[in-house]
């Protein structure tokens, strides 16, 4: 749905002021020296530049740092220590993560005279992941996991048990010391070390951290994600048999607890993603190997980086099964850290299956000479767990998305080709017919593609003799520079007037569509395309629809819906977003369709100060409040704000100026982070079964303040 982002364009800075830095040095530009270097001390570039760590600053980077932390007990349980983690969401607002693992080192670690606690918490990179042998494989490498969350909290509480005894130590935004109550508001003392708290049984180790999130960092509303955060615990006990994850949400009336386990590992992963029935059993392909990786290690004799030879041991465990539908469904782990956007060991596990199902199919009567099948082929229908477990894993940045060492690729590809190649080759009864199957409909599927494409080529080739022109409505533009050009989508012929005068005909394009379009959310493929209005607007975009949509055929480089500021405006948005999210789901994808934002007031300002402007526009009631607040106190007097219905209300100036002009404009980019949650909230919203809607309608009515209702 849409979110808010910043302007699309800042407004331009004059051509003589560019000039003018560049030509000359601003006064005190000759005053560089040694005291104008800013020097960032301990934990103190976390705090300047957090996003850089945890991604953001908003609910993804809150529930990044509550990983990081659960992440150090699962590295724990990942190498047998530990069968139990506890996840708390206090009511106080502090979050709590307890594990039965060894316990952090409380003893002094000699470089820094600082016990393990303290050296854990509060330096950069430091950990026991940087190949010391005490971890073989974890998902926490960086070594800045526990100490960034100690910077970015108020408060955080550390109590370890070990050596039979149990040790704590607090923190305020990174810092040691005391404090003399509980809670982020209590007095802090700065300054302490880990001290003994109490005894503790023999044999009894574990860790319990309490934290409460800095609201300077994350604003004081922010908030966590319950279900993100039980979805990856369920991930987690899938990828560890055995490891209970129990997570309790007391921040309600009542807290509510639930608990995952399941001890059959990836397996049961697969079948519980899978989305059809299945056509094969779930097939384990297994493996270990090494690998030799060169990385620069410190001399300490001489002190210089060399180029060193280390051994990597890697285990490679892999589910998959087909099924009778036709998604394709692939969840990849490094270490257990969830790599969504895939990395060489899927990159080894795509290529080679492709490979193997292609050599096996060689040797059946399913292809004709020079037929091949394609990776989409292989891949349809098709539910897979790639896991991949090594020390100090490459990975692209701190927040582990993509995994880089280039060597795992080749090893995960040998095991596929083996293991896989093994199975469709066998000839053992049950794999045998399970593997014709599979066989049988990968080959099916590339029928299909192949006939797909020769009905796309002879439809365009229709489509060019019956259409020679696109829709007359459309007042396209001069620019044929597809990253500069921009489609607006306006509501109605009378908007379009003013549209057409307010726009650069270089390279922004108008289409003006007659109200509200058909809600393809409910109809038929072959409705959508026999409704005037969605037909012309696929035309318009000029690259398709559907399965076929081909993103680089699209004419514009922006997609930007325009229409009024009211209810009806916002209908008819949704309804656009309804039809692109269905049938042109790459362009949102690719970040490329906009809501324009118009203004919902002008000030038309009295007695002007030198220099400001005699009309000043807001796009919100609380921005109304504000500015009507600061030009009363400033004494500038203004008329009866005007407040805009609708588009057509301005003239092609103001339109120009508030709306369309890149320099000065609001946009919306409409985004999907989750496309699975998204297919849901289209289905509610805009779907054939009335119940859910009405449910979330009513909902929403009770929580409606009325006094907010504009009218």
């Amino acid at each position: 749905m849409p979110s808010k982002t910043p302007k699309q364009a800042e407004k331009a800075v004059p051509a003589s002021a560019t000039r003018t830095s560049a030509s000359r040095p601003v006064d005190g530009g000759r005053d560089y020296d040694a005291r104008n270097l800013l020097v960032l001390e301990g934990l103190e570039a976390v705090r300047k530049r957090p996003a850089m760590y945890i991604g953001s600053t908003d609910t993804r980077g809150l529930m990044h740092c509550l990983w990081e932390i659960i992440d150090n007990a699962v590295d724990e349980a990942l190498i047998g220590y530990g069968e139990k983690i506890t996840i708390a969401l206090n009511a106080d607002g502090s979050l709590t993560v307890a594990d039965t693992a060894r316990g952090i080192p409380v003893d002094i670690e000699p470089r820094t005279g600082l016990s393990g606690v303290e050296v854990v918490y509060t330096k950069l990179h430091a950990g026991g992941k940087f190949g010391t042998g005490s971890y073989n494989a974890a998902g926490g490498l960086h070594g800045v996991g526990a100490s960034v969350v100690n910077a970015l909290s108020a408060r955080l509480d550390v109590e370890v048990d070990r050596n039979s005894a149990t040790w704590g130590m607090s923190f305020h935004r990174g810092t040691p010391g005391t404090f003399d109550g509980p809670g982020p508001d209590a007095r802090f003392t700065p300054g302490g070390s880990l001290q003994k708290l109490k005894r503790a049984k023999k044999g009894v180790t574990g860790t319990r951290v309490t934290w409460w999130p800095d609201p300077l960092i994350f604003g004081p509303d922010m908030s966590l994600a319950p279900e993100e955060l039980s979805n990856r615990a369920r991930q987690t006990s899938f990828l560890i048999p055995g490891l209970e994850l129990q997570i309790t949400d007391a921040r309600g009336a009542d807290p509510v607890t639930e608990t995952h386990r399941h001890d059959g590992g990836i397996s049961e992963f697969c079948e519980f993603l899978a989305p059809d029935q299945p056509v094969t059993e779930v097939l384990r392909l297994q493996g270990n190997d090494s690998f030799t990786e060169t990385v620069p290690m410190l001399d300490e004799e001489t002190g210089a980086m060399l180029p060193t030879d280390v051994d990597r041991d890697v285990e490679i465990d892999i589910a998959l099964r087909w099924g009778t539908g036709y998604d394709t469904v692939t969840r990849s782990f490094v270490n257990i850290i969830a790599t969504p956007k895939g990395g060489t060991h899927v990159n080894g596990y795509e290529r080679a299956l492709t490979k193997t199902v292609n050599k096996a199919l060689s040797s059946t009567r399913l292809l004709k000479n020079g037929e091949e099948i394609t990776k989409d082929d292989a891949l349809e229908g098709l539910t897979t767990v790639v896991t991949v477990r090594l020390a100090e894993p490459q990975f692209e940045g701190q927040t582990k998305e993509v995994l880089g060492t280039p060597a795992v690729s080749r090893l995960v590809a040998k095991v596929v080709e083996s293991e896989l190649g093994g199975f469709l080759s066998s000839n053992k009864a049950a794999d045998k017919q399970q593997s014709r199957v599979v066989l049988e409909k990968v080959a099916a599927a590339m029928r299909t593609r192949l006939t797909a494409r020769a009905q796309k080529e002879a439809q365009r080739r229709k489509t060019a003799l019956e259409s020679s022109s696109l829709p007359a409505k459309l007042r396209d533009c001069r620019s044929n520079d597809v990253d500069r050009t921009e489609l607006f989508i306006v509501e109605g012929d009378s908007a379009l007037g003013t549209a057409k005068d307010a726009r650069s005909s270089e390279f922004q394009a108008l289409f003006p569509i007659r109200g509200k379009i058909l809600n393809t959310q409910r109809a038929s493929i072959g409705d959508m395309l026999k409704n005037a209005e969605c037909a012309n607007l696929i035309q318009v975009v000029g690259a398709g629809s559907g399965r076929s949509f081909d993103l680089d055929a699209a004419r514009y480089g922006k997609i930007i819906f325009m229409a009024d500021a009211d209810a009806d405006g916002a209908h008819i948005r949704c309804l656009l977003a309804t039809l692109f999210f269905r049938y042109m789901r790459p362009l949102i994808d690719a970040g490329r369709v906009y809501t324009a934002v118009p203004p919902l007031h002008r000030f038309e300002l009295k007695n002007p100060k030198k220099g400001q402007e005699k009309y000043l526009y807001t796009y919100s009631d609380n921005e109304y409040q504000r500015t009507a607040a600061e030009l009363t106190k400033k004494g500038i007097r203004f008329d009866d704000p005007q407040r805009y219905k609708g588009l057509g209300e301005m003239d092609a100036s103001q339109l120009a100026e508030t709306t369309m002009d890149p320099r000065h404009r609001l946009l919306r980019r409409i985004t999907v982070d989750d496309g699975a949650a998204a297919e849901q909230v289209f289905e509610m919203l805009m779907g054939n079964d009335v119940v859910p809607r009405k449910e979330f309608l009513v909902d929403g009515a009770y929580r409606l303040d009325a006094e907010q209702i504009d009218a």
